[in-house]
């Protein structure tokens, strides 16, 4: 006699899911405990941010970029298409805008 047993596949895992929203609030949960403070810059490091903004602008090099937001550290890549100094904004070439106070460090070539 052949055994013909069929897989419930992802059925059967079902029951494990079953509360709506458990899994979402956790990955809110987590997502919110691992948020930090904004790191403080002195003024060596602020001094030493402007120049290679300053660098970066005049040399037209891909740059990577760290900078804070929501509560984590992020990394970015692109060159710097413009400096808004109204907004205080740094606008990347692949569009992105970043807050020129949040930005923490500018890594050049």
């Amino acid at each position: 006699m052949l055994n013909h047993y069929v897989d419930r596949g992802i059925i059967k895992w079902s029951p494990f899911d079953a509360l709506v929203g458990y899994h979402s609030m956790l990955e809110d949960m987590k997502y919110r405990l691992g948020k930090k403070e904004k790191p403080q810059l002195n003024d060596d490091e602020f001094d030493e941010l402007n120049r290679k903004l300053q660098e970066a602008l005049t040399l037209d090099v891909e740059i990577e970029c760290r900078y804070y937001h929501d509560g984590y550290i992020r990394f970015t890549f692109g060159n710097i298409k413009k400096v808004d100094f109204n907004n205080r904004l740094i606008i990347l070439s692949t569009m992105e805008k970043i807050k020129a106070e949040d930005i923490l460090e500018i890594i050049l070539p």
